[in-house]
């Protein structure tokens, strides 16, 4: 409180201005040490070490303001140097991911050296200050350009704001020797400075929210861009997902056969690597990172060695255990070529994007086993219906051409006994007789219901014709038919389809519609016929229950049958009223079932 007492208020005032500058700076330091722990990225730590070294460089000239002593003056000349290079290192760290090797602190040395020529040889002001301001000027203007790089690379928000950040601040740098430090630019110059300190925290928040956004994406894909792909094809799309990751160039799935690392399919800058085989160290890395089910990032990777059949780098290389049933020893690998490209790659990024991948193909294999037993059950659907057909037509045939027969022989026999009997016995052969002939209609019918003779000698027209006329008899039914006169040729089983469809749809009506009134419409395009049956009855809704779910499988069979040919049935509520079944089955779907 005293030295504030005694202290001129224009300098009291940047104090004051160098302070909050400084607390501001600090938070910025503790949020890059928080990404780095989160993130494990080594340019978030030299991020704090930059700005430490620039708070440090804020108390040096705190303390020159106070104290008015020229060794603070020479300690803010070394700070801002030493900040400088934090800063460049910060940009090759970022850019080309150099290991810090520690002949590379001798570089420190230099500010130590210049800072006392400047500020205890030199008795010009500006020329002492403007070597160390010109210097952190450019290497601003360096990081400001690595993370425009970043951007033309990626588009990507954070790394925009970023370098225009980092950019105008380089100018900003520049006015100190001309103005703040003649005090012509206080307080605002260190106002500016915090905004630029505030842009850089939002920078390095939008850069990591761009990253995650980006890998949610890919895990989101992989969940749901896969359902229902066939096994062949869902590797590639699964590759193709992972390849649109920030910064990655290409992907490829990878296991290990007979010692030796292979891989099974590759997308991006990785396609067409099936027939091509890493060095023995890749493998031995690749089987590591399998057993330990953990990942590996790998930087300036060659897999094929120095004779290998490509001679290209990549930057990055992330290898990823990828867990399935069927392939317990697998695992994807990334490659790119910015080095340390995003936030998100990280060990729980990764880890979580090899458990999607394998889910996703686990997934896709089930469903290329739940496809191939549909169809297996689909073919034997169609065989047991070809046998049902065959019995059916072979008891057709043999009470048509036998049994009928001896019912024939029968009623001959009797009617030859009738003409020589008498009084009561001339009596009880007529009865016999009726018998006989109810018999034989009674045969005649099942053979129909069996297999209707006049769809294999007439065709499905008149078959369904017939059907319509007959069951209008039999159940005293209103029931009008629309037909052309020639329907397309289709295969058999395409014709007691819908013949089917029709019989099983009109009994349908006679048990549970109650109807008064069935429409029957035939229709045909080239592509295909259409059955469409419509009653007037009680509706879907009250006789639902009663025809599905009771166990009456008629309509499942004709579901089965029609299906199986390709075709499509459908049954819904009438217009009105009652309910509507739609048959359709393709012409050339048909004729291919022969």
């Amino acid at each position: 409180m005293q030295i504030n007492a005694v202290l001129p208020t224009d300098v009291r005032v940047e104090l004051e201005a160098a302070i909050l500058q400084a607390v501001v700076t600090l938070g910025l330091v503790a949020y890059s040490a928080f990404l780095f722990r989160r993130y494990r990225k080594a340019y978030f730590r030299w991020f704090a070490v930059a700005w430490s070294l620039y708070v440090a460089r804020i108390g040096a000239i705190s303390a020159f303001l106070i104290l008015q002593s020229p060794v603070w003056l020479y300690w803010h000349q070394v700070l801002t140097g030493w900040t400088a290079l934090a800063l460049l290192w910060t940009s090759l760290v970022v850019s080309r991911q150099l290991p810090f090797r520690r002949s590379y602190a001798l570089a420190l040395l230099f500010p130590l050296g210049w800072s006392y020529v400047a500020i205890y040889v030199l008795d010009n002001f500006l020329g002492a200050a403007l070597p160390a301001v010109l210097f952190l000027s450019l290497v601003t203007a360096w990081t400001g350009g690595v993370f425009y790089v970043h951007w033309r690379r990626l588009r990507t928000p954070g790394a925009a704001l970023f370098a225009s950040a980092m950019l105008l601040w380089s100018i900003h740098h520049l006015d100190y020797p001309f103005l703040r430090a003649r005090g012509a630019w206080n307080p605002w110059g260190y106002y500016l400075d915090i905004c630029f300190l505030l842009l850089v925290a939002a920078a390095m928040t939008l850069l990591v929210m761009d990253d995650l956004r980006e890998g949610l994406g890919t895990l989101t894909s992989l969940a749901a861009g896969t359902r229902g792909a066939a096994e062949a094809d869902v590797l590639g799309e699964l590759l193709d997902e992972t390849c649109r990751l920030p910064a990655v160039a290409g992907a490829a799935f990878l296991t290990i056969e007979s010692g030796e690392a292979c891989c099974q399919r590759g997308a991006g800058t990785c396609a067409g690597w099936e027939l091509l085989r890493m060095v023995p160290m890749e493998t031995g890395r690749l089987g590591g990172v399998i057993r330990a089910g953990r990942p590996a990032v790998v930087r300036d990777w060659n897999p094929w060695g120095a004779g290998g059949a490509s001679a290209r780098r990549f930057a990055f290389a992330a290898m990823i255990p990828v867990a399935t049933a069927a392939r317990p020893a697998a695992a994807l690998l990334i490659v790119g070529d910015a080095r340390d490209p995003f936030a998100a790659l990280d060990d729980s990024f990764l880890l979580a994007l090899g458990g999607q991948f394998g889910l996703a193909l686990e997934g896709a294999e089930l469903t290329e086993g739940l496809r191939q037993r549909s169809e297996e059950l689909a073919r034997l659907a169609v065989r047991m219906t070809r046998r049902y057909e065959e019995e059916r037509r072979r008891l057709s045939r043999e009470l048509h051409d036998e049994t009928a027969q001896v019912f024939a022989a029968v009623k001959l026999q009797l009617g030859l006994l009738q003409e020589q009997g008498i009084g009561e016995a001339a009596s009880g052969l007529s009865r016999a007789l009726d018998l006989v002939d109810a018999g034989m209609r009674s045969i005649r019918n099942v053979t129909e219901t069996l297999r209707p003779t006049v769809l294999d000698e007439l065709g499905l027209a008149p078959a369904l014709r017939s059907l319509a006329t007959d069951t209008a008899e039999r159940l005293r039914l209103d029931i009008s038919f629309v037909a052309p006169q020639e329907l397309p040729e289709l295969a058999d089983e395409a014709e007691l389809a819908i013949y089917r469809a029709m019989q099983e749809s009109l009994s349908n009506v006679a048990r549970h519609a109650h109807a008064a009134h069935v429409s029957v419409y035939v229709e045909t395009d080239d592509r295909g016929v259409q059955l469409l049956v419509r009653d007037d009855g009680v509706g879907l809704s009250a006789r639902w229950g009663t025809v599905e779910t009771r166990g009456e499988g008629g309509l499942a069979g004709m579901r089965e049958r029609v299906l199986s040919l390709g075709g499509r049935l459908s049954v819904m509520p009438g217009r009105d009223c009652g309910t509507e079944v739609r048959v359709w089955v393709p012409v050339t779907r048909g004729a291919a079932a022969q």
